[in-house]
Order: structure tokens, then C-alpha cells, then sequence
């Protein structure tokens, strides 16, 4: 997989945009977690202007979504399913 064109400006865009983790924004823009943590803490790349990976064709919404998805359900605890249980048969 090839590196995004802006990797700390495309980080800033998916830590405001989406729900991935900062080990998989990191591991997209191949910047360290510690380093993605900064961004989302804006102790780093704080003057750094968001770029869209959608836009520019480095992502679609459908691979962001899938990730999103997975990687909640990965992590959910049971009192997260019990929840989810509820909620999907009302």
C-alpha cells in the first residue's frame, strides 16, 4: 500500500472525521501512534490544514466505514452487545 501524498494532513482529516483508532490512522499515513496521539492532542501538526482522502482518491467512505465498523465491534465489551441487542430488535 502506498503512502498518502500529505500523511500528517490526511491523519488530522481521519482523527476529525472518522472513528478509526490511532494505530489505524498510523499505520494508513505511516506515522506512529505517539505521533497520531499528538496530532489528535494538537500538540503536534496543529497548524497543519485537514486533507480529505476521499477527495483525492486515496480512500473511499465504503473502506473507511468497514474499518470503523470492525474495529468497533472488535472492542466491544458484552455490555456493548446486550446493548446493541436491545437497540436492533425495538
Amino acid at each position: 500500500m502506498t503512502l498518502p501524498l500529505m500523511p500528517q494532513a490526511t491523519a488530522v482529516w481521519l482523527i476529525e472525521n472518522t472513528a478509526l483508532s490511532f494505530q489505524q490512522v498510523g499505520d494508513f499515513c505511516g506515522l506512529h501512534v505517539l505521533e497520531v496521539q499528538g496530532i489528535a492532542d494538537e500538540e503536534a501538526a496543529y497548524s497543519i490544514k485537514a486533507k480529505n482522502p476521499i477527495t483525492s482518491g486515496e480512500l473511499t467512505a465504503i473502506n473507511i466505514k468497514a474499518v470503523s465498523y470492525t474495529h468497533l465491534r472488535a472492542h466491544e465489551t458484552r455490555e456493548d452487545r446486550v446493548c446493541r441487542g436491545l437497540v436492533e430488535k425495538k
